[in-house]
């Protein structure tokens, strides 16, 4: 009762405009239409409904408290700023910022700029700036990675707003750029400067109410806060795991600019002789050579990279093990399916199958000829269990049943080709601790039929990994997002797929005890560099909210 009082209170203070503003952040969170929201008790019900705002996680509510600037709102409330939790993306900050800068001569020349591109209904007079924005992300003419548009907008009304822009984009290349930086406490920098004439930009007139213009992102797979109820484990029902599945449906998660949502785990066991083997290679490949001699990198020269063969195995209805359906997979596919098309691959996906069809696939396409192309991609969303992946019968397919047909020996057009295999699965059922781990020392051992092979495991070998229902995978949310801001800088796989690590190590539920660590394996003999695309880089944001509708 006390709770549903302090969020009467707070719809009470705020206006009707801070509660559009509210709606507009929680926009990825919520994927609410402003015109759905009238009151803000009706915004804070979904937040409450999603999991996302309760007595014990107010973070939500504080974030947007004081990224609107009402910071004595959240004194009078004795909610504590140290709450926050930096669930409001980047991106979706800086849009905010910017409308609160754009004044009503300056948004009425951004609607003369864009006509033809936008509804005429949305270019009426009492369209707000941030509505005109959802307009154009909704056109696909903005989005978190390309702002172009909007930068060429406002170079033409308020220049200077450009600068916040450059701000972000900055900091959104660093590698170095602070993930969890307070949304208040640091005074604006920018501010356009007046001019006698009313399309000045809107000046900073209360330096007492700061607001923060680092748009760093949080961890993109950051803390996160689900209830008990929207908690699922997906690995087989056997008595011997009966105690974990309990504690795993009290696990809590969340992404950052993304909804809280349902989590789950792909629990398989990859057996120690299996990650020997594959380490060993790999460490092989690393200390072959340790002169100052360059690696060199593969060659990316084809028209095409190769193919990309996505298998997702998503119902387990007909499963002779009892297997959950794997909700959220398909939010993974479609990342995937976006970023290797991106990346010039020629994407096939493969859904639903048996261990039969899997091993017929993978057969067929290591029989093909892959003369003209630069190398092949294969990633395996699934269910597992020891020594490797199940299909949607239940039966076990090894992981180097899914790798033989591409080897040397089954498939020479392959040959010294990067073979990237990356595997969506637990390798267990043990969770780990908040402890950061690693493990090397294993012996090595080199065959050369399975030269130019990559591994990437969403976890280490014995422990469960986790899906969000509404976001995917915690791994291939890393992949994908590293894969989309790091190709540009030409920063090659290996690079990446470390920075995937540590994303995906930061992660954690609300109580800090629940860890996921990924693991690559290879043989890997030269630098995996992709040759940075020419069309710009595909929005995640856009594809987890058009899923989500």
């Amino acid at each position: 009762m006390d709770f549903q009082k302090l969020l009467l209170d707070v719809g009470k203070a705020l206006s009707q405009e801070e509660v559009k503003a509210l709606a507009f952040l929680c926009t990825d969170l919520l994927g609410l239409k402003l015109t759905s929201v009238g009151l803000a008790s009706d915004l804070f019900s979904r937040m409450v409904e999603q999991d996302l705002l309760s007595v014990e996680q107010p973070h939500l509510l504080t974030e947007l408290l004081l990224i609107i600037q009402r910071t004595r709102l959240i004194r009078d409330l004795r909610l504590t700023e140290s709450t926050t939790r930096n669930l409001i993306s980047s991106y979706r900050k800086l849009l905010y910022n910017l409308s609160e800068d754009i004044t009503d001569a300056n948004l009425k020349d951004i609607k003369f700029l864009l006509k033809g591109q936008l509804p005429r209904r949305q270019l009426e007079d009492n369209v707000t700036t941030l509505e005109v924005f959802l307009e154009m992300e909704h056109k696909d003419l903005i989005n978190d990675t390309n702002l172009n548009l909007l930068e060429e907008l406002l170079q033409s009304c308020c220049p200077v707003l450009n600068e916040e822009i450059n701000r972000y984009k900055e900091q959104q290349a660093s590698p170095h750029s602070s993930h969890i930086a307070q949304e208040t406490g640091r005074p604006r920098s920018i501010s356009c400067p007046p001019e006698p004439n009313q399309n000045q930009c809107l000046p900073f007139s209360h330096p007492e109410r700061c607001r923060s213009t680092d748009f760093s992102d949080p961890p993109p797979l950051p803390e996160s806060t689900m209830s008990p109820s929207n908690t699922s484990v997906d690995f087989q029902n056997r008595p011997d795991v009966v105690d974990l599945s309990l504690s795993l449906s009290r696990l809590s998660t969340t992404r950052s600019s993304s909804p809280s949502s349902n989590v789950g785990s792909d629990a398989s066991v990859i057996s120690p002789s299996q990650l020997n083997e594959n380490s060993s290679q790999q460490q092989t490949a690393q200390t072959t050579n340790t002169n100052t001699e360059d690696l060199g990198s593969y060659p990316m020269t084809a028209a095409k990279r190769g193919l990309c063969l996505i298998i997702n195995n998503n119902n387990f209805s007909e499963s002779k093990q009892r297997l959950q359906t794997r909700e959220g997979t398909m939010v993974d596919e479609e990342r995937l399916n976006k970023v290797f098309e991106w990346l010039g691959f020629h994407v096939v996906i493969e859904r639903d199958c048996d261990r039969k069809r899997m091993l017929r696939v993978v057969k067929n396409h290591g029989e093909e000829d892959h003369c003209d192309v630069d190398c092949l991609v294969c990633c395996v969303l699934s269910h597992g269990e020891q020594d490797g992946v199940y299909g949607v019968d239940g039966l076990t397919v090894a992981l180097n049943e899914l790798k033989e047909p591409f080897n040397g020996l089954k498939c020479p057009s392959l040959t010294e080709k990067p073979k990237l295999f990356f595997i969506q699965a637990c390798q267990g059922v043990s969770r780990q601790e908040p402890v950061y781990i690693q493990s090397d020392g294993l012996e090595s051992s080199s065959i050369p039929s399975e030269a130019d092979f990559l591994l990437a495991m969403a976890t280490v070998p014995s422990y469960v990994s986790f899906r969000e229902r509404s976001n995917g995978t915690w791994f291939i949310q890393a992949l994908c997002q590293n894969l989309i801001q790091m190709v540009p800088k030409g920063l090659d796989l290996m690079s990446i797929l470390t920075k995937v690590n540590a994303d995906v190590s930061r992660k954690t539920d609300n109580t800090g005890q629940k860890k996921q660590m990924p693991q690559p394996a290879f043989t890997l003999r030269k630098k995996v560099v992709f040759p940075v695309p020419k069309a710009p880089p595909p929005s995640l944001t856009s594809l987890i909210n058009s899923h989500n509708k």
